[in-house]
């Protein structure tokens, strides 16, 4: 019986002090619950600056003037007086194919030739005595000394060599023309540079066999370029190619290069999609931008990897604030689709199944607290974004952390002020 009481005890106590623990706990809970919690954040000073708008891009260099080489003609190649990297001039001799079989038609045609106006001749004169036995025969059926029939016979000849004649005449002229294309062919076995520049390519060697393109695309020679004005040829995406414009000006990174920029301006912009991986959920849809580099750039190759941005809007002395102050949340339920259609988008919360809106805030500090304010932005470039309405400069706005702007703050809530780090991308410059 006594260790029974023992052991009640001992429960007695356990359970008490469990009991206690438990209501401390709540009590805790409670005083937590009612305590607002206060979030760190760092701040900027809404000011004016620059703000230039770019376009990212990635692409190859390539000379803006730049000829592929294919021959005209089939044939050995027995003259090669260039090598890959030679600098030409425009009229330099490039190649030669073999000529022999393209003289020989040339010599048959100029033979060919020959008799066709020696055929013409012969045509010509029979055709002036017949002519002149017409006229006579003409006259004396005049004078009734000579029958109809005699008469039909000799114009009858006339008309045949007067034909005859005729298509003598069109055969001279055709080949004459047949001349003139051997000719061609002859000198097409010579091959000579269009423009001043280099041979940034060579495929073949001497003594190769190359084919013509009469009947296919030809053999690939080699490839002219004029190294001294060089192009950056870059794919745009779909979203982004309506901001760009001829005469952009665009800062140029070269992989080969490291830190050195280059300098360049936008002469043409594609109206012609570039699409990859159609009908699947990786499809891109790209338009190609070509900028002209300025200067000359003797150390580009063609061919080299770039990384351009392309400056398509700049703005001067405009309100601005860090991009990661602006965020978007939900507004209270619209009335009308068309109320601010331009500057929010309308959808549908699941909760109520009322429609809302998303519009752009940012938070201004103020006594420790949160004063959520709606603006209307503008452009941006890589820090900064421009403010249209909605602040003043020397509002104070969070700028951070992104987090909390995003998620965590609301109208009201409690903050406290950090220190920035140095190494912030948003300290000004």
């Amino acid at each position: 019986m006594g260790k029974n009481k023992k052991n009640n005890k001992k429960k007695i106590i356990i359970f008490s002090v469990l009991g206690v623990l438990v209501i401390a706990l709540i009590i805790v809970a409670i005083v937590n619950s009612n305590k607002e919690k206060i979030t760190k954040v760092t701040t900027e000073i809404v000011e004016k600056r620059k703000v230039t708008q770019t376009v990212n891009a990635t692409g190859t260099i390539n000379p803006i003037d730049q000829v592929i080489i294919t021959p005209e003609v089939t044939g050995e190649i027995v003259q090669l007086p260039v090598q890959e990297g030679d600098i030409v001039k425009k009229g330099t001799l490039l190649i030669r194919i073999k000529p022999d079989i393209y003289i020989a038609k040339r010599n048959r045609a100029i033979a060919s030739l020959e008799a066709a106006k020696a055929g013409l001749s012969v045509s010509h004169a029979s055709l002036e005595k017949i002519e002149a036995e017409y006229e006579r025969m003409k006259k004396l059926f005049a004078k009734q000394l000579a029958s109809q029939q005699d008469l039909d016979a000799l114009k009858a000849n006339f008309l045949s060599a007067k034909g005859q004649y005729e298509s003598q005449i069109a055969n001279v002229h055709q080949n004459e023309e047949s001349l003139k294309e051997q000719e061609e062919d002859l000198a097409k076995t010579s091959i000579y540079s269009p423009l001043d520049g280099v041979v940034s390519k060579l495929n073949v060697e001497f003594g190769e066999r190359v084919l013509g393109s009469g009947f296919s695309q030809g053999t690939d020679i080699m490839t002219i370029a004029d190294l001294n004005n060089m192009e950056a040829v870059v794919e745009v995406d779909e979203n982004d190619v309506v901001l760009v414009s001829v005469g952009d000006t665009s800062t140029i990174s070269i992989d080969a290069f490291g830190e050195e920029k280059f300098k360049g301006v936008v002469y043409q912009v594609g109206n012609s999609a570039i699409a990859a991986n159609l009908g699947t959920q990786n499809q891109v849809v790209n338009f190609e931008v070509k900028i002209k580099l300025i200067g000359k750039n003797e150390k580009l190759k063609p061919g080299m990897s770039c990384d351009s941005d392309i400056e398509t809007e700049t703005k001067m002395n405009v309100i601005t604030v860090p991009i990661q102050s602006v965020t978007a949340r939900m507004d209270t339920p619209i009335k009308s689709k068309k109320q601010d259609s331009a500057e929010s988008e309308e959808i549908q919360a699941p909760t109520n199944g009322k429609k809302h809106k998303l519009e752009e805030i940012v938070f201004i500090y103020k006594d420790g607290k949160t004063v959520k304010k709606p603006v209307k932005t503008g452009i941006s470039d890589d820090y900064y974004i421009e403010i249209i309405s909605g602040l003043s400069v020397g509002d104070e706005v969070i700028s951070g952390p992104y987090k909390s702007i995003s998620r965590e703050l609301e109208d009201g809530s409690q903050v406290v002020k950090e220190e920035k780090s140095n190494s912030s991308k948003f300290s000004k410059k």
